[in-house]
């Protein structure tokens, strides 16, 4: 059984996140945090990744000049703190802005006449396609951590409630629209750069969720694969 939202709970749209909930923050060694060091000399766990999308020799460990690389790339992006430490947030970063042009570039994700929205675990990327056309992102999220993993697999979007509020975990989930269960595309009121995922769902800011809720509607199919790290 679901809820039928009424046609003035439909005209209610959700609150907007305050300024700064979707900051880039890195997470950094504490001492450095402390410190305020300028460039780390540390080898952060995204080491190679970043030395092989900068175009610097990929040995995995840290030089001054691939901190001064990593730092310029994370100034030009906002991310803070910038002190060239390779970490997470970095590292997804670079693969949204590899993305952001052919998210579907390895093929996987099923093209299909109709729209599919895609989600690509491993990158934490979304985004909606209707054959080989893009029509929505990508755009970054977060998904089930360890425990709770989003489900893999073909799924479709049964059941629409702009203004949910969960009961289970009390908390809001604006522009629900749910594909397995109780996993859902979401928005939520905080960062989606965080180690830890969600509790299942495909989280996303709230302009993102408020622009997927125009494209999708109900009975459109949803694909899920791959694997978030850490689970």
């Amino acid at each position: 059984m679901v809820y039928t939202p009424s046609a003035a709970e439909e005209a209610v749209e959700p609150r907007r996140a305050v300024e700064g909930t979707y900051a880039l923050v890195e997470y950094v060694p504490l001492g450095e945090a402390v410190a305020r060091v300028s460039c780390t000399g540390k080898t952060g766990p995204y080491q190679r990744q970043v030395e092989r999308w900068l175009g610097l020799r990929v040995d995995g460990r840290q030089s001054a000049a691939d901190c001064r690389a990593v730092r310029a790339f994370q100034v030009s992006q906002g991310i803070k703190p910038a002190i060239g430490f390779a970490g997470p947030v970095t590292w997804a970063r670079m693969q949204y802005l590899s993305a952001r042009r052919n998210p579907n570039a390895a093929g996987r994700c099923p093209v299909r006449s109709h729209p599919v929205a895609c989600v690509d675990l491993s990158r934490q990327l979304t985004w909606v396609q209707k054959g080989r056309k893009v029509v929505f992102g990508a755009v970054p999220i977060r998904s089930g951590r360890a425990g709770y993993r989003t489900r893999a697999g073909w799924h479709r979007v049964y059941w629409r409630y702009k203004n949910h509020w969960s009961t289970l975990y009390n908390t809001p989930m604006p522009y629900s629209q749910f594909f397995s269960g109780g996993q859902a595309f979401h928005g939520v009121y905080g960062s989606l750069n965080t180690t830890v995922g969600s509790m299942g769902c495909v989280n996303l800011s709230v302009p993102d969720a408020r622009r997927l809720w125009s494209v999708l509607k109900k009975g459109d199919r949803v694909f899920v694969w791959g694997r978030r790290p850490g689970t």
